[in-house]
């Protein structure tokens, strides 16, 4: 009897891959100190309730605003779009083709985003930004729907942050720059961070009984 190095090996790529996956979309979490940061050098007044995500990354000043820390922003914007199609990669055994390609059109859109600031052409940047909106809440309750069975807790909170992501999405657009329209634009964002990184947690990181190795005759 001996070990069968090619029965170990599949599974042990496989879990690192999921491994590196879940670390990149826990940190995505992380995001929201970019929106902080930058926030925090504009002037001329910025409001988290009212004010949409993009004003931050406006490269271009007035007397009446400017957001000094936009490269910033905009590098958030591409960096975590890029962690997010890179976890989506890695977790795609996990995720399932229709999950995972939808967060990779998630992180291409976040991605191009941050190429096509809001001052300087408001039609490219809400072409780049839309598929987000629609995308990440729909990935979620695909996600929830896939997970149900084996962890129907975490499914059940997947499927809820993906509706509630969407209807908050569909009243940012309604609302425009209406009075609670940043507030309502991260009410769409923020909430699948964080649940993208609970199903990270669960799938890569939470402990689980050791399988028994498999032996060679």
């Amino acid at each position: 009897m001996g070990w069968c190095p090619y029965v170990d090996r599949v599974p042990a790529a496989s879990s690192r891959a999921a491994l590196l996956g879940a670390l990149v979309l826990l940190l995505r979490p992380t995001y929201v100190a970019a929106e902080v940061v930058t926030a925090a050098a504009t002037t001329g007044g910025y409001s988290f309730v009212a004010d949409s995500v993009s004003r931050l990354g406006e490269v271009g000043c007035t007397a009446a605003y400017c957001s000094p820390r936009h490269e910033v922003m905009n590098g958030a914007f591409m960096a975590y779009g890029v962690a997010l199609v890179v976890g989506a990669l890695l977790l795609a055994r996990q995720l399932g083709p229709w999950v995972t390609g939808l967060l990779v059109v998630s992180g291409v859109s976040s991605l191009a985003t941050g190429l096509a600031p809001l001052d300087q052409d408001a039609t490219v940047h809400a072409l780049a930004a839309t598929p987000l909106f629609v995308a990440q809440p729909l990935a979620l309750v695909l996600l929830g729907r896939r997970v149900r069975g084996r962890r129907p807790r975490l499914g059940t909170a997947l499927l809820v942050t993906g509706v509630l992501t969407a209807a908050a999405a569909a009243g940012f657009v309604v609302s425009g720059e209406g009075r609670a329209g940043g507030a309502l634009e991260r009410a769409a964002l923020w909430p699948v961070l964080l649940g993208l990184a609970a199903y990270a947690w669960d799938v890569g990181l939470r402990r689980r009984p050791r399988r028994p190795a498999v032996l060679a005759q």
